[in-house]
This record gives C-alpha cells, structure tokens and sequence, in this order.
C-alpha cells in the first residue's frame, strides 16, 4: 500500500468494555445513545460494516459490507485522549496518569503562580463550560487564571482572550508542562481560552493540549525511520509532542479537519495521514448534547461517501475512536467503552477482524501495510494485514 488515513472519531465509543464498572461507566454506550436521535444518519457508515460490528446491530448489519470491520479493546489503565491515541500507536500504559479530585496541591500551584504572575482561581473538578461561566467574570477584573481539572488527568487553564491572548495561555501551559513532572505528571495540560461577556461566554477555537512526550517509540517514530511521510492533522501532533511527524496540519474543528483530508488525499506522498475529528468529544460529549453529537455525526457520515470515491488503488482508509464519551450519561466524562474498527480500500478484503484485544492492532496492521518490515516488531499489538490482503 502507498497511503494509510487513519481517522480517530475522538470518542465516538462503542459500548462498554468488561471492566468499564471499575470506571463508573457500566452503562456507557455513545453511538446507541446518539442514534436514538432523529438527526442521527449513519449510511455511509453502515455500508462499510458498522451496524456489522458485534454490540452495533441496532444500526443494521450490511448484507455485503464494504470494508472489514471490528471493535477494539483498551488495554492501557484509563480513558484519555492521550492514552487511546497512544495505544492506537503501539504503545500500552500499563499505569494511570494522576488525577486531582480535590484540586491541585500547593506545591505545583505556588510555583505556577510565581511563574505567571497571576493568581488562580476554581482549582477543583470542573466542567468547562460552567467554570467560566462562575469564575470568567472573576477572571476579568482580577487577570487570575482559571484552573481546573475533570476525571481526566489533566491540568486546564482557562483566560479570556482579552485578558491573556492566546499566545501568552500557550506559554503558561508550557510552564505548567514542564512542572508537572514526576508524581504530578499528568497527561495533558490544556489551554482553554473563551470570548464574550459575562453571562454570554463562549469557548473560543484557540484550544491546545501540551501532552506528556510518548515514553517509547510509537507508530509514528517507526514510519519515520522507515521515510516515510507521516502528516498529522488535528491535535495529534499535540498529541504526540511532534515526535515521529513530517507535517502539521492544524485544525479548529470537524469541519477544517474533513476539509484538510480534501486537500490532503489529493497530494502525492507516501505514508500515513493521521487525523482528529475533535467536535464529537469537545462540544458534544463534554456537554451532554445528544443532538448535537448526532447532527455531526450525521455530517461526517455525509462527507465520508465523497472522500471514499476520491482514494486510490493503493489507499487504505481506517476509522476508529480513541475512548468513548457518551453525552446520553449523566456525566460529562469520557467513559471506557470499545471503539470501532474499520478498514477500506480497493484492495481490502471486507472480512470480519471480530474483537481486537487492544488498540495497539491498528498500530501493528499500519506499520505492516507500508512496508515497515521488522521495525513495527517494537510495538505492542498484532497485526492484521495479512488477513486483509491475502
């Protein structure tokens, strides 16, 4: 194979896994939550063989699926963006990030704050949208940051682009980054910057995640050494701190990520195209808005049948999730749940790939379609090429 695009749905999950109880998700289940709305449309989707997958026959199994289709298990210990993406790449973490429920201790607050000048407020388990509409007026007339957590291992700061532009947010991350190290090294520190006036604030598009650096090498650092071209688009160089990544392509939104598979399926290189469609998890998910997931899932399916007719003889397209987070739940968490696997291409066998025991396969399988030979062999997980092609 020439080209792999590789397509996270950020938390598009498919049900819970077996040990999704330990988590507090034993219900979890987006995609049957989101398909109970009217605006929900899977078409597309199901033509490949999604309603094909084990636990999705509400959707509607295809007599004759294009793709091979499947669902995966998370083996790494959480529900993170940074986790799920990392397996993806071959790389399990056998240990949990740390996570804050009652805020974050003075020994990394104090410091912070000397570093940026400014003082801090909320410091406790929030959500986004809530905690600048209780602290952003706060926040204006003081310059204080707000800074606050969730169930994820995350350290997120939010500021009105009035107050801190967005390039100074980066540059507190980036402190934040490199002082939440050791017992404190959480997965990501994320900047939050919102607009508006009190009583109407909004979240801008200006967000970044400054993540942990992989601790190992991961698909991308093996695609790299194996010259190949490997263009993230997204969040997924944030992601992965650059590390293995010929090109960025950052994106705001669904909609400038699918516009940038546009321009990109029509470039000549040869390699992985790795991309995030973040909406499902930042604006639907975290807020519990089943409709709006369901209408942007709904695009998305639209969009995937003209992409599909623009891959080539040598393409290969797979769509996955990276952890679920069900906007049918009472909480505005990520929930741990099993994500889809499909796999589509002229020369794909459209064979059913059952359930993989970690995300890591698809890692595995993208190394073993471009040809990376015994390199892949340092990444966890099983490839399953052989049986696409053969």
């Amino acid at each position: 194979m020439k080209r792999v695009f590789l397509i996270v749905l950020d938390s598009v999950g498919a049900g819970a896994l077996p040990d999704a109880a330990v988590y507090g998700d034993a219900c979890a289940h987006t995609i049957q939550h989101i398909a109970a709305d009217p605006h929900f449309r899977a078409d597309t989707m199901c033509s490949l063989g999604y309603g094909n997958i084990e636990g999705l026959a509400f959707l509607g199994a295809a007599e004759q699926p294009l793709a091979a289709h499947g669902r995966c298990m998370e083996q790494s210990v959480g529900k993170d963006t940074t986790v799920g993406h990392w397996e993806i790449a071959g790389l399990i973490s056998d240990h949990p990030f740390p996570t804050y429920p009652n805020g974050f201790p003075n020994e990394i607050l104090e410091p912070f704050e000397r570093i940026t000048g400014r003082g801090v407020l909320c410091n406790r388990p929030y959500s986004g949208t809530e905690c600048i509409k209780r602290f952003g007026e706060a926040h204006m007339l003081t310059g204080d940051l707000i800074v606050y957590t969730s169930a994820d291992s995350v350290f997120q700061i939010a500021a009105h682009e009035d107050i801190v532009p967005p390039e100074t947010l980066y540059a507190y991350c980036r402190a934040a980054r490199r002082l939440l190290v050791g017992e404190h090294a959480v997965a990501r520190v994320i900047a939050r910057p919102f607009a508006g006036e009190p009583g109407h604030f909004y979240r801008t598009e200006n967000r970044r995640d400054f993540s942990l650096e992989p601790p190992a090498d991961t698909m991308l650092d093996v695609l790299f050494h194996a010259g190949h071209d490997v263009i993230a688009v997204g969040k997924i160089s944030d992601i992965f701190l650059g590390q293995g990544i010929t090109q960025t392509v950052l994106t705001h939104s669904n909609t400038e990520g699918m516009e940038a598979a546009d321009l990109l399926v029509h470039k000549n290189f040869r390699g992985l195209c790795f991309i995030n469609l973040v909406d499902f998890d930042q604006l639907w998910g975290h807020r519990n808005d089943v409709s709006g997931y369901a209408k942007g899932f709904a695009d998305f399916d639209a969009w995937l049948a003209q992409f599909i007719a623009k891959l080539g003889e040598d393409d290969v397209l797979i769509i996955t999730a990276d952890h679920g987070c069900d906007p049918g739940s009472e909480s505005t968490d990520h929930t741990r749940e099993y994500t889809p696997l499909l796999v589509y291409g002229k020369q794909i066998r459209p064979i059913s790939l059952g359930t993989r025991t970690t995300f890591a396969d698809i890692g595995k399988t993208v190394c073993e379609l471009l040809d990376c030979g015994e390199e892949s062999n340092i990444l966890a997980g099983t490839g399953f090429a052989g049986d696409l092609l053969s």
